[in-house]
């Protein structure tokens, strides 16, 4: 479905118009600073690379199970964020870990939600691993049962925690994005 979103990521160059998710939110929170090494779960078509680039982050490593187009100063590990083959290949620490992954949705409102938690769950698994103390944590999740669970586990990472839905986000959609700020370690 096209929108405003979709044509203008495309027109510049961003891949897909959930790009401009990551940019709204950056735009209030400044989570991606100049000179951040990021790593981008869930990364595919490779448009949040892109925007951290363009936000001047230093080094950006973006994973998916889909092959993407190369990004120019970024790097590409193809794998499941689930499997601890993939998460091995994670080297050092970041400054931000960034995750849009989403389940393949079922139309079933709580196995997506449930899906939806898993994913969030490894990307938070992941970023406790891998990020730098004060580092920031953006992280997609479907609102239902389990919602609550995952944002006080979250709360205990960092110390400022907020749900954010972007404008760029469809209102219809049952996604937000829980963002951690400043990484307890």
């Amino acid at each position: 479905m096209r929108d405003k979103y979709t044509d203008k990521a495309l027109s510049e160059g961003l891949r897909a118009r959930s790009a401009f998710k990551l940019i709204q939110i950056n735009e209030k929170y400044h989570i991606v600073k100049r000179g951040n090494d990021v790593l981008d779960l869930g990364c595919w078509p490779g448009g949040w690379m892109i925007a951290a680039k363009r936000m001047g982050a230093n080094k950006v490593i973006g994973i998916d199970l889909a092959k993407i187009e190369p990004v120019v100063g970024a790097e590409f590990i193809q794998g499941s964020v689930l499997e601890s083959k993939t998460i091995n290949k994670i080297q050092g620490s970041f400054d931000v870990v960034l995750s849009d992954l989403a389940p393949k949705t079922s139309g079933n409102r709580g196995l997506d939600v449930a899906r939806s938690l898993d994913l969030s769950q490894a990307a938070l698994n992941i970023a406790i691993k891998h990020l730098k103390i004060n580092g920031n944590f953006l992280v997609k999740v479907f609102q239902g049962e389990g919602y609550q669970e995952f944002f006080r586990e979250v709360n205990k990472h960092f110390m400022f925690v907020k749900t954010v839905k972007p404008e760029a986000s469809r209102q219809r959609s049952m996604e937000v994005y829980l963002l951690g700020i400043g990484f307890k370690g």
